[in-house]
């Protein structure tokens, strides 16, 4: 009974080797010898649970959006206030710094969208979740009375959206210019402007 649990945690470690030797590495150069190391295994180890490359790295990004979108939705879930809700919203779907690999890894797929039809289809993925959530979070504002949005819900969506992506990428990019700190106020304030202002 033990071995299914034992393949589960080989295969998460699997997947948070691929986030490490792809920010490192990049997905464009990315093999499975650089993750065999990470992991600590050999090439042949992996190839065991996993068929090849781009059957790792479609798990891996799977396994990266459910925790990314999630994580984030989870957190928002529990609080009642809308404002409260955007804050999160925001503060959750930026990049913990320059050393985030998962968000590394996330961006460098978009990046790599219109190479195939398979990157095509997990950046949409992706972006779809982002905007389901500010969607969600601006609904309830406008129908609380907590916002009143100059924009609809679908364009306000899109322009959350479009700056937590530009300052992300910026960040895990490594421009000293843009802090992780400096994103947030910047959005925050952008929402305030639009009529959505977060709780502090």
């Amino acid at each position: 009974m033990a071995r299914p649990k034992r393949q589960e945690e080989r295969r998460a470690a699997l997947i948070e080797a691929t986030y490490l030797a792809g920010a490192e590495r990049g997905l464009r150069a990315l093999s499975l010898t650089d993750v065999a190391e990470k992991a600590g295994l050999t090439r042949g180890a992996i190839l065991y649970y996993y068929e090849d490359l781009d059957a790792l790295l479609v798990e891996a990004h799977s396994a990266g959006v459910a925790r990314f979108c999630d994580e984030r939705d989870a957190r928002i879930a529990q609080l009642d206030d809308p404002r409260e809700q955007l804050g999160v919203a925001i503060d959750a779907g930026l990049p913990s710094g320059p050393d985030d690999a998962l968000m590394s890894l996330l961006y460098e797929f978009d990046v790599l969208a219109g190479g195939s039809a398979l990157h095509d289809e997990l950046v949409q993925k992706l972006y779809l979740r982002q905007l389901d959530t500010y969607r969600r979070v601006i609904a309830a504002g406008r129908e609380s009375g907590a916002f009143s949005p100059r924009l609809d819900d679908e364009q306000l969506a899109m322009t959350f959206v479009a700056l937590e992506d530009a300052y992300g990428l910026h960040i895990v990019g490594g421009n000293a210019l843009m802090t992780v700190d400096a994103a947030r106020d910047a959005m925050r304030a952008v929402a305030g402007d639009l009529g959505c202002r977060p709780a502090d």
